[in-house]
């Protein structure tokens, strides 16, 4: 009985061509320190491409959805045109960004621009974790698992997306126009405005990332499509609680988030079905093969 050690050397081995051969600990960890070393070097290449590309980073980027121009809201403002309600349309936003430390926009530039260089490279940084953990996969792990770093790295981008063009527009123009009293202005430091922003479309992207959180799950047989449609409602109650937290108290951005959210729970159920049948399709081929060999 070969021990997950042993047969975790053995698959990085047979990745590699190479006959197997004893890994130690530190060996492990060696590997896995090189993996680190080339993820780290992509960050910085990225984080100071786009510590150079400051004017397009901070004015076209980050401060887009500061500005009433931003696509968002002029297509909001089309839909509000087209449907008949003006209010859709926004002729500025209610608020300044300020800073208020001496070297606080040096920070902000530098802290930035590695939050977008670890963004930009996530797709290769979930590739290099992927080659460390897949030697140690089983073939049939293997195999089912095709396509992983593609569909993570996809669904990664589209959730980027939607939370930076939709939750975060949505939460800085309620947070922005809203006032307790019509005499204070809202003068918005720019920590809070970027931390705003980036939890926004963050959160987005690692919840666009669920049907993979259920796809390798149903293929470890912990969760089926069944149990996923017994709790549906208490899936409908957690969803709305993820959207009222990854979004500010308004009831159009919150149901703006839920309906996506949903949606990536039914393709999720799809999803686990799908496993399941194949799954059975299997073993019921391997049940037929034994069959005809006995």
């Amino acid at each position: 009985m070969q021990s997950p050690t042993q047969q975790f050397q053995q698959n990085r081995a047979a990745a590699s061509g190479q006959e197997p051969h004893e890994m130690s600990f530190i060996d492990h960890l060696e590997a896995l320190r090189w993996h680190i070393i080339r993820s780290a070097i992509a960050v910085v290449v990225f984080a100071t491409g786009a510590f150079l590309a400051k004017d397009f980073l901070f004015h076209d980027l980050i401060l887009g959805p500061s500005r009433a121009d931003f696509w968002t809201y002029r297509m909001f403002c089309k839909l509000g045109q087209a449907v008949h309600a003006p209010d859709l349309c926004l002729d500025k936003i209610g608020f300044v960004i300020q800073n208020r430390e001496m070297s606080g926009q040096l920070t902000m530039h530098i802290s930035t621009s590695f939050i977008v260089g670890l963004v930009l490279g996530f797709p290769y940084l979930f590739w290099e974790l992927w080659r460390f953990i897949k030697p140690g996969l089983y073939p049939h792990e293997r195999a089912n698992s095709q396509g992983a770093v593609f569909f993570v790295s996809v669904l990664f981008i589209i959730g980027l997306l939607f939370g930076y063009y939709i939750a975060a527009p949505l939460s800085i123009n309620f947070l922005a126009s809203y006032t307790v009293d019509p005499t204070i202005e809202n003068q918005i430091d720019l920590q809070s405005y970027l931390s705003t922003l980036t939890t926004m479309s963050l959160s987005c992207a690692f919840v666009f990332e669920l049907p993979m959180i259920v796809f390798f799950l149903a293929k470890a047989g912990l969760i089926t499509p069944e149990v996923m449609r017994l709790y549906r409602k208490h899936a409908i109650v957690v969803i709305l609680i993820v959207a009222a937290v990854i979004t500010p108290p308004d009831v159009s951005a919150q149901v703006i988030v839920t309906i996506p959210i949903l949606l990536l729970y039914e393709l999720s159920i799809n999803i686990a079905r799908v496993v399941g049948r194949n799954k059975v399709a299997t073993l019921n081929q391997q049940l037929a093969d034994n069959q005809g060999v006995a």
